[in-house]
């Protein structure tokens, strides 16, 4: 196997598949980002409520959390390419049926959330596909750099996702919905064009649920035996309860000061530039510091900059904050998955990937879930505090590992 270090790495965008695989990925995500923000707009005009607009968006989480373990086993058995093109046609057939069941004057709550529960379940097959092929669309030591690239360009269209979506909904309601049920089949029709194979070897005998059972534990059981991988997924499942929190709380805090809608559109805005940066530093520094140094580093960022989101005085100062403390997770993230993709046998990236998105993915619903309650006991700036002590105690574990510490991407 080639290490991240081995030798010098090509550059990802003279890689013709590489290019097809993110150009479609971009594509399908802008739709979907305009469709994030258009569907609860949409829910609310059709029913008045925010609280169906609430559960409609959560379906997704709820969904990949009952089903993101057997999807990682199914694509580790099923052809991998031919299951990315068909989820995404999926995707896309579903998506259409809202704009023409608008037209036809029949839209109501009940397809919308059938297709949230069919989009969700598609999706989570097609993330978990996406990630286990990406070896072998570029090699080992090219996987910083194909990470890297592929978090800033998704995390420049969180920049701008936001205000288009607003300008897309403004012109149509179907707009978002018709934009991205294109960009869906935009993004199968990029798949097909790549020439490179997608897994090394398929499975041959057939996906029975005993036989399912068996490859989630043989997958968990691989995990489990792998210290790094372990020990820092726990870690991030465990930072996941802080990140699942703060999007109500940075609200609730600007809210503190007055601050407009715009003013608090321009907070997360700044923390999507500071992901940015850190995605367009994530390749040279995977590659120049160990990956035990780059956790605990993060960690310990975190921990520090959180309780200045209690005492930033102006809202421009808690965009600053946000800037600062987003900037270190998309060096973290690449240097981790590319460790942990570059060690992972083909076989197993399905499961093993959901394994670990599904812990993640729960540490923030719950996080998510148990915000508005503890604002509502404790208070926005208390309740800072306290995750702010909370990512203290994490880096400590963290940097009192032996096995976090000696993590490098040669193990």
């Amino acid at each position: 196997m080639d290490n991240l270090t081995s030798a010098p790495p090509r550059s990802v965008w003279r890689q013709h598949d590489f290019r097809l695989l993110l150009g479609g990925r971009l594509v399908s995500q802008l739709g979907d980002s305009l469709q994030f923000l258009a569907l609860p707009l949409l829910v609310i005009a059709l029913t008045g409520s925010s609280t169906q607009a609430g559960v409609l968006l959560g379906l997704q989480t709820v969904v990949y959390l009952v089903f993101g373990l057997v999807a990682g086993a199914l694509v580790d058995r099923w052809d991998r390419k031919a299951t990315m093109i068909w989820c995404e046609i999926g995707r896309g057939l579903l998506t259409a049926t809202i704009p023409v069941a608008a037209a036809l004057g029949v839209l109501g709550m009940p397809q919308l959330y059938a297709v949230a529960v069919l989009n969700g379940a598609l999706s989570t097959m097609f993330g978990a596909a996406n990630s286990s092929a990406l070896p072998n669309i570029v090699s080992n030591r090219d996987l910083p750099s194909a990470l890297g690239a592929a978090g800033a360009m998704s995390n420049a269209l969180r920049i701008v996702g936001g205000s288009v979506a607003g300008i897309a909904f403004a012109v149509s309601r179907m707009l978002p919905f018709t934009f991205n049920a294109v960009s869906f089949l935009a993004s199968a029709a990029s798949l097909r064009g790549i020439r490179a194979g997608f897994q090394q070897a398929q499975a041959t005998t057939p996906a029975s649920p005993r036989v399912l059972l068996i490859d989630i534990g043989g997958g968990l059981a691989w995990l489990w035996r792998k210290p790094v991988i372990r020990t820092l997924a726990l870690i991030d499942a465990a930072d996941s309860l802080r990140y699942g929190a703060g999007y109500l709380l940075i609200i609730m805090l600007a809210r503190r000061l007055d601050a407009s809608p715009t003013q608090v559109g321009m907070v997360f805005t700044a923390a999507g530039a500071g992901a940015l940066l850190g995605s367009l530093l994530a390749p040279a520094l995977t590659r120049r510091f160990p990956l035990g140094a780059l956790s605990i580093t993060m960690l310990w960022v975190e921990a520090l900059a959180f309780p200045f989101y209690a005492v930033a005085p102006t809202w421009w100062l808690l965009a600053v904050v946000a800037f600062v403390e987003s900037v270190v997770a998309p060096v973290y993230t690449v240097a981790l998955d590319s460790y942990r993709l570059a060690v992972t046998p083909d076989a197993l990236r399905g499961r093993v990937t959901s394994a670990i998105e599904t812990l993640t993915t729960g540490g923030a619903a719950i996080g998510t879930m148990a915000s508005g309650a503890l604002i509502g006991l404790l208070g926005a700036p208390a309740l800072t505090i306290v995750l702010a002590g909370w990512l203290t105690l994490l880096a400590l574990v963290a940097t009192l590992s032996k096995t976090v510490r000696t993590a490098s991407a040669t193990d």
